[in-house]
């Protein structure tokens, strides 16, 4: 079963530990006992890769459990052919389902920069990115090249105001260099002053586009950044 093995990613001595105690509910789990929670541990770990993945969504449980245990027993009762054509069914699925929220997403995210370019103090620049000047660091003061790094506060959300990343938050400044961050924070850094406070709204294809590195951020989304510029170093 190369292609179930390849899909999901579970060795055979995994399933073992799983199957072996799908037969109870939890509540039923004597998780004093050593193995038992060695099973459980290991299971709770696989289904929050899953679930992580996207895997389990509209998925029956008590048929994927039944596929595992007949793994185990040698005992499956479809074809090579017919589980590579269901696999491949439910990733198209996925992959439709993974469209739809990207379109979706862009679209939201264009509406509430278009909305948001209208809301004073808003500067929207060529290429996309908008800002809006929070503090102005003294007079005279200095912006950084593409060639500098930065000690910055930062605190970034979603349009919808979740938080999914922020500096402030963890009382800890960042580092990092100028053209080493997403386009849209390379531009703004360029333009402001050492001191300056700025708030970023930043549309997808200046951030991380489809192509989101956290859970927390959907796929084409603007991003919001509440950045204070401290240091040019």
């Amino acid at each position: 079963m190369n292609i179930v093995k390849h899909f999901v990613r579970i060795t055979l001595p995994t399933l073992l530990l799983i199957a072996t105690t799908a037969s109870f509910a939890q509540g039923d789990l004597d998780l004093d006992n050593e193995d038992t929670r060695i099973a459980y541990a290991i299971g709770v770990n696989i289904g929050e890769s899953l679930v992580a993945q996207g895997l389990l969504e509209g998925i029956d449980l008590d048929s994927f459990v039944i596929g595992m245990r007949a793994v185990v027993s040698d005992n499956v009762e479809l074809s090579e052919e017919q589980m590579i054509a269901a696999i491949q069914i439910f990733q198209e699925r996925m992959t439709a389902q993974a469209q739809e929220a990207v379109a979706a997403s862009q679209a939201a995210s264009e509406e509430f920069l278009q909305q948001n370019a209208e809301r004073e103090g808003v500067v929207t620049l060529d290429s996309g990115l908008q800002y809006m000047v929070i503090t102005e660091g003294p007079a005279g003061g200095v912006s950084p090249g593409l060639e500098d790094s930065v000690l910055a506060h930062y605190h970034g959300t979603l349009p919808d105001g979740s938080v999914f990343d922020s500096s402030v938050d963890r009382d800890e400044p960042a580092q990092f260099g100028v053209s080493q961050v997403i386009a849209g924070w390379t531009e703004a850094l360029q333009l402001m002053k050492l001191g300056d406070k700025w708030r970023l709204f930043i549309p997808a294809d200046l951030a991380y586009g489809e192509n989101s590195p956290s859970p927390e951020i959907p796929p084409s989304s603007a991003l919001i950044f509440d950045v204070e510029l401290l240091e040019i170093r």
